[in-house]
């Protein structure tokens, strides 16, 4: 029998494909996405909601609006201005952790991660899917190899059940994750990957320049 699974699944590309292959891997049993007040929260849930389906996994938003109240990151307030990136900045380390500090909100995958494991151990799955990757890493220490260890360390102790992270794009980059995203069937429009929650993503924050540029390089729908 496959071992159980929850899927942190926030709707973007990373997730999304992650999640898809957790399907295949394991056998979700619920996928968990988290409204902290992010500007993308109604398009990241409803991205999510449509993996899900696919899944046929029970999914639940829960709602962290006191999360929002700890910072000021232009991720939740939009009176504060997202970082100015250009793609040719992606691949610069130091402009990269300029750019992450100031969307950063305080240890956000910490804290999913735990709230994760809390179902994890209550609906007996041994797994915490997420879509941490190599790329991203980089500058956002929470999403690194590394730092699932380091929960895998602590899981130890904290979970009777010995929870568990598995990202299965831990080691990819975005133009990997996409390509995989191509042979899933996944569309860009499948996905909700903008910091910005507009009818159509912004094209410019430094989330959208990663998914257009690994959309473009997959060859990937008709990505601008």
């Amino acid at each position: 029998m496959k071992t159980k699974s929850i899927l942190i699944l926030s709707g973007g590309l990373d997730s999304t494909v992650s999640s898809l292959l957790a399907g295949h891997e394991t056998r979700p049993v619920l996928a968990l996405t988290f409204d902290y007040g992010q500007r993308a929260a109604e398009r990241e849930k409803a991205a999510a909601k449509k993996t899900a389906d696919r899944l046929e996994v029970p999914h639940k938003i829960l709602a962290l609006p006191w999360l929002k109240e700890l910072t000021h990151t232009s991720l939740v307030d939009t009176r504060s201005a997202l970082p100015n990136v250009g793609e040719k900045d992606l691949d610069d380390p130091a402009k990269g952790r300029e750019s992450a500090k100031a969307v950063w909100v305080p240890n956000r995958n910490g804290l999913f991660l735990n709230i994760a494991a809390c179902f994890a151990e209550s609906l007996g799955a041994e797994v915490l899917v997420t879509g941490f990757n190599a790329e991203e890493g980089v500058t956002f220490p929470d999403n690194s190899a590394a730092f699932a260890r380091s929960a895998d360390d602590f899981f130890w102790f904290s979970t009777l059940s010995k929870v568990r992270v598995v990202s299965y794009t831990l080691d990819w980059n975005k133009r990997e994750i996409a390509g995989r995203a191509k042979d899933l069937g996944v569309k860009p429009e499948d996905v909700w990957f903008c910091y910005e929650g507009g009818l159509e993503p912004c094209k410019s924050c430094e989330s959208c320049l990663r998914a257009f540029r690994a959309f473009r390089e997959a060859g990937l729908g008709n990505a601008a």
